[in-house]
């Protein structure tokens, strides 16, 4: 939508048009806004209810949902009202010249706030809503890759941060040297998942070392993995016998609790191969729970996974790339830059990029999906 193309007004709209009134009623009919409005007061009633905080559990989940259904919801009224005043002031306009400069400046800022709803539009996975796990491994690059796979943990909580969500440090497993071995962060907020599940697979950085005396390039890489934190009301199978657990030594952090106790879990699925761990809490009883949160979150992505996998091969498309694939490049020598594989967005910036400024690749990579044709049907 472009400000100049609705100019000069008094030729193009008379008091009894509204040229932009079908817009407000398409974005109503693409959200199901009557239908998330309802949900909406059903949950303010709920809440408003006796004992509704009796079970600690169900009342958060049910007050995160609200807070989904809000993060569509509001942005939608907004939307929706500033098309009403949009369209009062062009009617204003065509009787009075004077209020023609204000227009432009209304035109493009509505233009905004519909491509957020737009983008918002392609976030319908199954689990798009949820929070998202992210998972962080160090890969070939020896203390390079330590660090960078730190680095990576604090872009995305700056990112998170920046955008309103909580995040919580779930496992972290430090290197002797410098940087992670591994690491273990959720996001929580609405639509987390559905923003951040693209950025599973292999990230690339491209620097002269620090580690290194010599002052000689170095190419480093680590693993980024990204599950849906899901609920507890969802169905996940897992079968007793399927789990090996495992209990060791916490590392790291921590003083000499790390030491003495063997509070660390390690879960290992036999079927799928999956395995996660946790040793940040103190209570061997937590990291458990924490680790099959973790489990059920990587088998709910894999599932997720088979889906798209199979609706691709149905339309005849390649289904995106996962896990082990590498996915961006980040280049601090010899010139800075950063550049997405898959869509092959670039920003000049690389510290802004390291400082949480990647909303760019991941609206990128929502249009691009859609374009793959991959995505949630």
């Amino acid at each position: 939508m472009k400000a100049q193309s609705f100019l000069p007004w008094k030729k193009r709209f008379s008091t009894r048009r509204k040229p932009f009134s079908n817009v407000s009623s398409n974005c109503e009919t693409l959200f199901d806004y009557a239908g998330k409005q309802g949900q909406v007061e059903q949950i303010d009633q709920q809440m408003a209810a006796a004992g509704f905080w009796d079970n600690q559990e169900q009342a958060q989940a049910t007050v995160q949902r609200l807070k989904e259904l809000n993060a569509i919801v509001k942005p939608l009224e907004e939307a929706i009202a500033a098309v009403d005043d949009l369209n009062a002031m062009i009617e204003m306009a065509a009787e009075d010249e004077s209020f023609a400069s204000e227009v432009p400046g209304e035109v493009a800022r509505l233009a905004t706030q519909i491509e957020q709803l737009e983008l918002q539009s392609l976030l319908s996975g199954s689990h798009d809503a949820a929070g998202a796990l992210m998972t962080f491994n160090a890969r070939d690059g020896g203390t390079d890759a330590n660090d960078w796979a730190e680095m990576l943990v604090r872009m995305y909580t700056q990112w998170a941060q920046k955008n309103g969500y909580t995040v919580a440090l779930l496992d972290r497993n430090d290197n002797d040297e410098a940087g992670i071995n591994s690491a273990t962060i959720a996001i929580r907020g609405p639509m987390a998942y559905g923003y951040l599940k693209g950025e599973t697979g292999m990230h690339r950085l491209v620097r002269i070392s620090p580690f290194n005396s010599e002052g000689k390039r170095q190419t480093s890489f680590a693993a980024v993995d990204v599950s849906p934190e899901i609920s507890d009301t969802v169905e996940i199978e897992i079968k007793d016998e399927d789990v090996r657990v495992d209990t060791y030594r916490a590392s790291g952090a921590g003083g000499q609790h790390v030491n003495k106790t063997d509070s660390a879990i390690r879960l290992t699925h036999g079927p799928t191969g999956i395995v996660v761990q946790c040793q940040n809490e103190r209570s061997q009883h937590k990291n458990r729970a924490t680790a099959y949160k973790m489990l059920r979150a990587r088998l709910a992505r894999l599932e997720e996974e088979r889906r798209e996998e199979e609706q691709a091969g149905k339309r005849g498309v390649q289904a995106k790339t996962g896990f082990g694939s590498q996915i961006r490049n980040y280049f601090l020598h010899p010139d800075q830059r950063v550049v997405d594989q898959r869509t092959k967005h670039r920003v000049g910036s690389f510290h802004a990029v390291l400082d949480g400024d990647i909303q760019s690749f991941l609206d990128t990579f929502l249009r691009w999906r859609v374009g793959q044709g991959d995505h949630d049907e």
